[in-house]
């Protein structure tokens, strides 16, 4: 089987764009980076989510929920009230991309939707010492 140096050129720069359009599609995945500062904690990356709502579990077993219809919800530590310990939360957020309904309900309340917006979830962690956010230090064993 012969083959021409010009297909073979050809070839490789047609694998190389599929390629980088897979490169650039998992880029555009969902992907929010947990921030704080000392008494807040807010996430990045938050294009393409809307309707977010992020429950907190304080150490004491105390529940606070933030909705934020556009933009990144915000957590802020009560000052009257911060505990030092581990703080867990939840997000849940719609995102711009649509689910089709497998098995749609008529609950009578007007016309049955074939399609939703799919959901993004994530859960985490964060740390409070001395009443201020911190970022928990790694240890190493030697």
């Amino acid at each position: 089987m012969r083959v021409s140096i010009r297909s073979l050129a050809f070839g490789l720069a047609l694998g190389g764009l599929t390629l980088g359009g897979l490169t650039a599609a998992s880029a555009l995945t969902i992907d929010p980076v947990q921030q704080h500062n000392s008494s807040a904690v807010w996430f990045e990356n938050w294009s393409g989510l809307s309707n977010a709502t992020l429950v907190v579990a304080a150490p004491n077993g105390a529940v606070s929920e933030v909705f934020s219809a556009s933009g990144t919800p915000v957590y802020e530590l009560d000052r009257d009230e911060v505990l030092d310990g581990i703080y867990r939360y939840e997000l849940k957020a719609a995102t711009d991309e649509t689910v089709e309904i497998v098995n749609p309900t008529d609950n009578g309340r007007g016309e049955v939707a074939s399609s939703k917006a799919k959901p993004f979830y994530m859960n985490g962690s964060f740390m409070v010492s001395r009443g201020v956010i911190v970022t928990p230090e790694e240890i190493q064993e030697d």
